[in-house]
């Protein structure tokens, strides 16, 4: 297979950082081929960086995904469900950001639209790409005696992190169009928590809603990969103005998940764990945020050996998940096979956002 042509929808921090960086450094396996932004400063900027020809600038994603590329990648702030079924229809592989997108219709929507053109549809969990959850996933597999899952998710403010890359932002969109923007999203997420009024969602639980679907959808994505969907939520506390949140998930043969995400926005120490308790062994991991390059990812087993001793294991892996991810993207397309992160199981995890929320809702009465 020649080089996968790839085009990029949103050319906002995480393509700056990740994406368009490693597509550059693996030039034998993939083109730039077309960007698309609606910030017509950050498109020259970008577009100049990359040497993107400026007949392959595109300010309508529509014009990009009718261009001779072979795939994009969906990454915009706004809404990634058009976009990325506008794609499809056009016959492009998909490469979706999390979160693929807001309400079950719109994952549904983009997984009936990429079936029936026969591309591929891969969402961007790019911790389940690293090899320490790989390995941690096969650890876990080997137990056999899960007991308790614990997951916290400790998050500063982003801009900590993205100071120390040249990360380049225009202030050169009107005001009105931003504003169209957030109805939008609010709309979305009171259909996705069953509100027939918008005006019913309140601001903790529209900032709650956010942090679930922005955020800790990482961590329901990781514990996806390894027990699957949860049979069902058992609780959900929401506290500080919706900045922080507890929920309490049941997955199959009487587990329990107890997940937090809590900002803390002033300290530059982002934590991140996914925490699995047997009887006799224990396996954590330790995820880096996705604003960093070089952190490691680290997998810890503990055990007892035959004579009764506890013993401790630590591994690291410095390879960078998200360019895994992207290559793995590009021998899905080249062999036609399903990604480990397909749109069809995403469903599941944008289904699980609202319910979360829902079980806040519902205990409040």
């Amino acid at each position: 297979m020649t080089r996968l042509k790839v085009g990029v929808i949103g050319c906002g921090a995480i393509a700056q950082l990740q994406h368009l960086p490693h597509m550059r450094e693996l030039e034998d396996e993939f083109e730039i081929a077309g960007l698309c932004d609606l910030s017509p400063g950050l498109l020259g900027f970008v577009g100049d960086q990359y040497g993107v020809a400026p007949t392959r600038r595109f300010r309508d994603y529509r014009e990009l995904v009718a261009s001779d590329i072979d795939a994009v990648i969906v990454c915009p702030n706004s809404s990634h469900a058009e976009p990325a079924i506008a794609a499809a229809e056009a016959g492009k592989h998909l490469f979706v950001e999390k979160p693929m997108c807001v309400t079950v219709e719109q994952a549904e929507a983009m997984v009936a639209a990429a079936d029936r053109a026969g591309v591929i549809l891969q969402v961007g969990y790019m911790k389940r790409h690293s090899p320490a959850y790989q390995h941690a996933r096969r650890a876990i597999a080997a137990m056999g005696d899960t007991r308790f899952i614990q997951v916290n998710h400790l998050h500063p403010n982003n801009a900590l992190h993205l100071r120390e890359f040249p990360i380049r932002r225009f202030d050169d969109l009107p005001a009105s169009l931003r504003d169209v923007g957030l109805t939008e999203h609010r709309r979305l997420v009171s259909q996705a928590l069953g509100l027939a009024d918008p005006g019913r969602l309140t601001q903790d639980v529209a900032a709650a809603f956010q942090h679930v679907l922005g955020s800790l959808i990482h961590d329901i994505g990781n514990l996806s990969g390894v027990f699957g969907p949860p049979e069902r939520v058992v609780s959900t506390e929401i506290w500080r103005g919706g900045s922080a949140l507890t929920t309490i998930l049941a997955y199959a043969g009487d587990k329990r998940a107890v997940c937090t995400w809590i900002d803390l926005p002033d300290l530059q120490l982002f934590e991140e764990t996914m925490e699995v308790y047997g009887g006799r062994e224990r396996v954590i991991v330790s995820f880096p945020t996705g604003f960093s390059i070089g952190a490691d990812t680290v997998a810890t087993e503990y055990g007892i050996d035959a004579d009764g001793h506890p013993w401790q294991r630590e591994q690291r892996w410095h390879d960078n998940p998200f360019k895994i991810e992207l290559r793995h993207f590009r021998e899905c397309v080249r062999c036609g096979t399903q990604p480990i992160t397909s749109g069809r199981d995403a469903i599941h995890d944008i289904a699980l956002v609202a319910k979360i929320i829902r079980a806040y809702l519902d205990a409040c009465g």
